[in-house]
């Protein structure tokens, strides 16, 4: 059995019964207890049991082909496997498997968003019923729409559901699933008491809050950790101990950091990532962020910028906020481009702040951050409007100013961060190509060319799921902007309104057409800032210089 509580995977797994609740840590592959994943699914292939799991976890333990990916790969092809009959999972966009099993209503797939679900095992290790949020009202997270179901089989069993509670007189969602029986997380090393530290993963992520919503009263259930080191006794810093002994029962050591325990998708470790040094920037460092290919692209970023330089100079400080994927992706290069980047504190939903967040499967992980909180905490920071501002990709907007940024009738991402940071900002900027589809736009001499369009409309009556509430925004008075390339809409009580426009595009062959609705226009329609419409970035950097010389930022 090893040394006190190190032991082997099959003796630290073989606690997991038919029927359990399994908690799983893991944002892509950062924190993801790879090894014990893959050994848990080897044991129910070869004897049949554990079986008939429930498995929730704070984001999703994979990328593609890895983690719990590798595990649904197999049991998509299996229609009778009996290993897992549902997930609480706030994003399965990495795992193409768990979509189609969930658009196929194979097993019970609930999405709650990540903020959600990772402060969840924080309220139920407090042995409260839940947690409670304004976070998801009007969204496809209210009972009244899916509460957070994402299939038939879901709506059906309830195995994890959302109810409305009225206090003083206002709407709250109370968040509730089952408790874990047992909890899968991962550390870097274990002494032999079971003191666990977390020196070389990126991210903290919820790894406590699990292992301490395994040990709450009324059910206490059992922690087992995966590590890369065993340490003697009492020789691990006390203040590098993240999970403390009393909270662990087994320790079982990966046999292969490549294979099973990366610290990201593409790096098994690095000292950046883990925030033991600075790395000095450099110009291919810089050209980790991505870039936009596409001139449209580049535009909507440059007035997603604009607008937060904008805030800067009206709070008269450098920022704390939040980039997501897509076109604010490219607002970061372009800080970076345009010498930009000392006014941002820009964060990474798992825990880093500042730095140069990483992408694809790396996502959730940053270069050099300056510093690293548990996710728990980096999502108070979102949901109590503690960030100064968001800017965040869409899909499809409403009428109502209610936006849609990752479903189709086809794909089943799950929300991911996107309430919590959307629905908890002050400020909220939402940026898109105004139409989908094949296309040719071009800008110069100040003024946006489109040669050919998108075929597909992206503003509709109707949206395929409303993960952010345009109604629910306006009531609490949040600042909400939604930017094209091509025009820029506000928010008002009486939905969306059309405030700017691209120079050079024709308002009703443009934009009114391409619209499956009419939308409010402003009494003074204005012209979106001709420095975004030109090949050179040299106009764009003036405007913004002005700005912030006016407010004595540079």
């Amino acid at each position: 059995m090893g040394h006190g509580k190190v032991v082997n995977v099959s003796d630290a797994l073989s606690v997991i019964k038919d029927g359990d609740v399994v908690a799983i840590s893991g944002f892509n592959l950062s924190t993801a207890p790879e090894y014990l994943i893959l050994e848990l699914f080897e044991q129910y292939k070869k004897t049949g049991h554990p079986n008939n799991l429930f498995i929730i976890s704070d984001t999703l333990p994979a990328v593609a082909d890895r983690g719990l990916d590798k595990v649904f790969g197999e049991l998509y092809q299996d229609k009778d496997q009996k290993f897992i009959r549902g997930t609480l999972m706030p994003f399965i966009g990495w795992s193409p498997a768990l979509m189609k099993m969930t658009l196929e209503n194979r097993i019970e797939v609930y999405s709650f968003a990540i903020g959600t679900t990772s402060y969840w095992f924080r309220e139920v290790a407090s042995n409260r019923p839940g947690l409670l949020s304004k976070v998801g009202i009007g969204t496809f997270l209210d009972p009244r729409i899916d509460g957070g179901a994402s299939n038939e089989i879901a709506k059906e069993k309830k195995t994890c559901k959302v109810d409305v509670l009225t206090i003083n007189g206002e709407e709250w969602l109370l968040y509730q699933a089952p408790t874990p029986d047992v909890t899968l997380i991962r550390g870097t090393t274990a002494d032999e008491d079971g003191n666990i530290s977390m020196e070389e993963e990126g991210i903290y992520g919820t790894v406590l809050n699990m292992a301490q919503a395994a040990k709450a009263l009324p059910n206490q259930g059992k922690v087992i950790c995966q590590v890369k080191y065993v340490a003697r006794k009492d020789t691990i810093p006390t203040r590098e101990v993240i999970v403390p002994a009393p909270l662990i029962d087994y320790v079982v050591v990966a046999p292969d950091a490549e294979k099973y325990h990366k610290i990201s998708g593409s790096y098994v470790y690095d000292p950046r990532l883990a925030g033991h040094v600075k790395a000095k920037k450099t110009k291919e460092l810089e050209e980790l962020l991505p870039a936009p290919n596409q001139i449209r692209d580049r535009i909507a970023a440059g007035r997603i910028l604009i607008e937060v330089m904008k805030t800067a100079a009206k709070l008269k400080k450098p920022l704390f906020g939040n980039l997501g994927i897509g076109i604010p992706v490219y607002a970061s290069w372009l800080a970076g481009e345009l010498g930009l980047s000392n006014l941002l504190a820009l964060t990474v939903e798992p825990g880093p702040i500042g730095g140069i967040a990483l992408v694809g499967p790396d996502f959730g992980v940053a270069i050099s951050p300056q510093a690293i909180i548990p996710m728990p905490d980096m999502f108070t920071n979102y949901e109590g409007g503690i960030i100064d501002f968001a800017a965040l990709g869409f899909m499809e907007i409403d009428s109502k100013g209610n936006l849609n940024p990752s479903y189709s009738s086809t794909k089943v991402s799950g929300p991911g961060g996107f309430p919590v940071i959307s629905s908890g900002s002050p400020r909220t900027f939402f940026a898109g190509g105004f139409t989908a589809g094949k296309f040719d736009i071009d800008a110069a001499k100040g003024k946006l060319i489109i040669k050919s369009d998108g075929n597909i409309l992206k503003f509709n009556e109707k949206i395929v799921k409303i993960v952010f509430s345009g109604p629910q925004a306006v009531k609490a008075k949040k600042e909400i902007l939604y930017v094209t390339e091509r025009a820029v809409f506000g928010l008002n009580e009486n939905g969306l309104i059309l405030k700017e426009i691209a120079p050079g595009v024709d308002l009703e062959k443009d934009i009114l057409a391409k619209m499956n609705f009419k939308p409010q226009i402003a009494n003074k329609l204005e012209t979106m800032p001709e420095c975004l419409f030109h090949p050179s970035l040299d106009p764009l950097k003036e405007h913004i210089d002005d700005i912030l010389e006016e407010a004595g930022l540079i």
